[in-house]
């Protein structure tokens, strides 16, 4: 098997019909081996997911860059993201917009994702602990929430926070089995516009999602 990079990761995105070049040089450029746990390193740079604390992973790199491409960031807009985990994701949604809002529901999660995104000078990212589902009303209107959770519905908070125009992209289903839905708000109402892709996700909790 050839030694995996991040240039080997955009190529297996680029193969999974990821198109966005913007999307494919963050790929190259930000280290997911620098956002994994210590023992999974060698792991990092092949397209899986990977296990972190209490029975969560860090989405498989092909699925974060079709989710991320979907929202046509141009790197101006205000980002919400809903479950942080260890911040490869959140690293890539910073590099790619103006400013990431992230949600990570266990307090050690947050606060790795915070050490990784500062080792790697990643400053326009904001981590908080909470209920992703109520989303983070002071600082609306959001041009892109990213929800990395699945439930049979958008949360309504999450929707309401969306900017007019705005993108997001969440997997809808029990938790296991979900399609990845591009939602658009417009007239204040949200559309779907187009399937992402079939994935497998953990679910989403909290107030407006499953009951812890």
């Amino acid at each position: 098997m050839r030694t995996s990079t991040p240039t080997h990761l955009a190529e297996i995105a680029c193969a999974a019909g990821v198109r966005d070049a913007r999307v494919l040089e963050t790929l190259r450029t930000v280290p997911r081996a620098g956002f994994v746990p210590a023992g999974l390193v060698p792991k990092a740079y092949f397209d899986e997911p990977l296990p972190i604390p209490h029975s969560q992973v860090t989405t498989q790199p092909s699925l974060v860059a079709k989710m991320v491409e979907a929202l046509e960031l141009a790197g101006s807009e205000q980002v919400l993201e809903v479950g942080t985990g260890h911040g490869f994701q959140s690293a890539l949604l910073a590099r790619l917009a103006g400013f990431v809002w992230s949600v990570e529901r266990w307090v050690d999660l947050a606060a790795t994702a915070r050490v990784n995104l500062a080792r790697h000078g990643i400053e326009n990212v904001e981590v908080v602990v909470g209920d992703g589902t109520l989303g983070l009303p002071e600082h609306a209107p959001y041009d892109a929430v990213l929800i990395s959770a699945a439930y049979p519905r958008v949360p309504p908070p999450l929707a309401e926070q969306l900017a007019e125009g705005g993108r997001l992209v969440q997997p809808v289903g029990p938790g296991g089995n979900e399609e990845v839905l591009l939602f658009e708000k417009r007239g204040q109402r949200l559309l779907r516009r187009r399937f992402v892709t079939g994935a497998h996700f953990v679910p989403l909790y909290g107030r407006h999602g499953f009951a812890p």
